[in-house]
């Protein structure tokens, strides 16, 4: 996965997935496999709605180590399917403040769906405090998860 930052308040992901961008969208819209993958390691999530639609609200929560729990929410704002899925994300108990509007863009090539996610801040200040977390490592062990149900998806 490759992180950067081309602006003051944009953080852009980018991972490449062996399977179709159908299957890649399917994985982010979809409760029950959500559910199997999104993410880090020792955070599962035990409850995830998704009214997938422009408008529509989704709302995911975590238990995690220790009793420890998390939950986020927002409104999908554009639903392209299989190519382009764009939201607001806002967590229960903000480790930054505001809200991010989150853009996903899935191209695939010869079988191969490159996803790219930007995340926009309300601020470089807020840009900056997410960069310093350990928000890359999450969502990286989080799409390691997401390769084996892919697999899993494409063998079943």
């Amino acid at each position: 996965m490759t992180v950067a930052v081309p602006s003051d308040r944009a953080i852009v992901m980018t991972r490449d997935f062996a399977a179709p961008r159908a299957l890649v969208f399917r994985a982010w819209t979809e409760p029950g496999l959500v559910r199997r993958w999104y993410g880090a390691h020792g955070w599962d999530v035990v409850s995830a709605a998704i009214d997938l639609r422009v408008g529509g609200a989704w709302r995911f929560v975590w238990a995690g180590p220790d009793g420890a729990g998390m939950a986020a929410g927002g409104v999908y704002r554009e639903v392209d399917p299989p190519a382009r899925l764009v939201y607001t994300e806002a967590f229960d108990d903000a480790w930054y403040p505001g809200r991010a509007v989150v853009t996903h863009e899935f191209a695939e090539r010869a079988g191969t769906t490159t996803l790219t996610t930007t995340f926009l801040f309300d601020s470089r200040r807020i840009r900056d405090l997410v960069i310093e977390s350990p928000m890359d490592r999450g969502v990286a062990e989080g799409y390691d998860r997401l390769d084996d149900v892919l697999r899993g998806l494409e063998d079943g």
